[in-house]
């Protein structure tokens, strides 16, 4: 009979300990004084558009907002639990928090003057139209249609501009970048360059001058607005085009379970390159899951707890023999126990298969109980017609408890909650899905996206390169991206280069001639 418990308590500290980790937390103070100020990497951050701490490493945190026994009361307990804040979390939260007012500040001021700058672009031709008629209107030539014309093709051309800026620049932002985007700025720095030079160039030859010739004029601002177009058609082939073609080939490494995806890139920069990884590891990688590792850090905790070396010659040997007897000692321990491995494995998934055939036929009767439910509600009045969330909580406590079982045995119980249990069942009901779409969402660990909770959906993540991070991607380049649970390690391979030779093959020579002889069967 399998039995599952719960432990909760508190933690007690005697005064040795409290020093004891006070000292570990100067001693880690130090180091991580000395390693700022020896190391070369350089390290940047990457943010979201809300910007939230993460929560500690301590997997308890997770659980506090529920009881852990939802499968036998069907009921949500909160609690509360103690723990301390060191002088390393605030420092760490307060450095966080400078950061990200620093970088939010950079990114209000870029969209300002990039705002300004829009506007002035916009203006500008409409000026230029516009001031000769205000200066010296009684003295201009007449234009008649040709600038009637000139003018629609000025307002059609500005339309068509705003259009493209909009569709092209004024995009919800997807992330806080640690440092500007060297190319969307040289465009800005370009257009800026061409309105100045264009209204030094009318202030000039026609403010000063006052040119009689106003339909020159408004083709000189017809002008500035092609050049325009042809500048806004030169971002979209910068900015978004060029990075299409695949370039490169990048692995992504998960530090903690290995687990791993390939992607091809093109022409970007690290940070750029950082921001779509992030974005698929979102979709592909299945969510991190920290109590897997805390399984196998126990198994070979106990194992070396089990080993003891005697020291023979006495207590002044060296400690150079004395942890070599401990390597020899675990080797030779390792050997012994890979039969233990294997036979706590097997078992484990003989647990799990039982388990999950379990829950799959308790699934599927209460999805046959449902569908008794809604024939017998089809014959009653309709305001008497049970909604989903109801039929959803009629049919739970079938299923509870041996749902509850398998996430236990899967190390899954900290992803899902009995709110959010219900919520999916009734949105299964609602849809009419089948038992086995149910039960996909919990069968199988799936993307981060999946899951709700900001403790899984890391926002901040700390972006690590030798080499700075507007530089485009080269071949043999490898980052890091960090977060507080675990790290992404990036490494790029160039795609090579492929040389496709053809060869003509004579079709004469498929043809052959089948002889047969009179003395065979055939």
């Amino acid at each position: 009979m399998d039995t599952e418990s719960t432990y909760s308590g508190y933690s007690h500290y005697s005064g040795h300990s409290r020093k004891t980790q006070r000292q570990g937390s100067r001693d880690r103070h130090k180091s991580s004084r000395s390693k700022d100020g020896g190391h070369s990497e350089k390290s940047v951050s990457i943010q979201a558009p809300p910007a939230e701490l993460l929560l500690g490493n301590d997997t308890s945190q997770a659980e506090d907002a529920q009881d852990d026994n939802w499968g036998e009361t069907t009921t949500a307990i909160t609690g509360t639990s103690e723990h301390s804040v060191s002088l390393e979390d605030i420092s760490r939260i307060s450095k966080d928090l400078e950061d990200s007012v620093g970088i939010d500040c950079k990114r209000y001021l870029a969209l300002t003057v990039a705002a300004i700058l829009g506007l002035l672009v916009f203006l500008t031709p409409i000026t230029f139209i516009l001031l000769p008629q205000i200066l010296w209107r009684n003295e201009l030539e007449p234009c008649g249609t040709a600038c009637e014309g000139l003018f629609i093709s000025v307002a059609f051309k500005l339309l068509i501009l705003l259009i493209g800026t909009w569709a092209l620049f004024f995009r919800q932002p997807k992330a806080d970048l640690p440092r500007m985007f060297v190319l969307r700025t040289l465009i800005l720095v370009l257009v800026f360059l061409l309105v100045f030079s264009y209204w030094l160039f009318y202030g000039v030859r026609i403010l000063e001058s006052k040119d009689l010739s106003y339909q020159e004029i408004v083709q000189f601002a017809v002008s500035l607005v092609d050049v325009l177009l042809f500048v806004h058609y030169l971002a979209i082939v910068v900015l978004e085009l060029r990075q299409l073609q695949p370039m490169f080939t990048v692995k992504v490494v998960r530090s903690t379970d290995g687990e791993s995806r390939y992607y091809s890139l093109g022409h970007l920069s690290i940070q750029r390159a950082a921001l779509i990884i992030l974005e698929n590891y979102y979709r592909d990688f299945a969510v991190y899951n920290p109590v897997l590792l805390m399984t196998s850090k126990t198994r070979s905790t106990k194992h070396m707890a089990g080993l003891k070396v005697y020291s023979v010659d006495g207590p002044d040997t060296n400690a150079t023999g004395q942890s070599r007897a401990m390597i020899a000692a675990a080797a030779h321990h390792r050997d012994s126990s890979h039969n233990e491995l294997y036979y706590e494995e097997a078992d484990h998934e003989r647990r799990v298969r039982k388990r999950r055939a379990r829950l799959v036929v308790a699934v599927e009767e209460a999805f046959t109980h449902v569908k008794c439910l809604q024939a017998e509600e089809q014959q009653k009045a309709p305001g008497e017609v049970m909604d989903p969330r109801e039929a959803a909580q009629a049919i739970f406590p079938s299923m509870a408890r041996v749902l509850q079982k398998y996430l236990r045995t899967t190390r899954q119980q900290h992803y899902h909650t009995m709110e959010s249990i219900l919520q999916h069942l009734a949105f299964c009901i609602a849809n009419n899905m089948t038992p086995k779409a149910f039960l996909e969402r919990y069968l199988n660990p799936g993307p981060t996206l999946q899951y709700n909770k900001d403790r899984w959906f890391s926002k901040h993540w700390t972006l690590v390169s030798e080499e700075a991070v507007t530089k485009e991607l080269r071949d043999g380049a490898t980052f890091v991206l960090k977060c507080l649970d675990f790290s992404l390690v990036i490494n790029v391979k160039k795609i090579p280069f492929i040389k496709l030779s053809e060869e003509f093959i004579d079709p004469k020579f498929h043809k052959f001639a089948l002889r047969l002889q009179s003395e065979t069967s055939v």
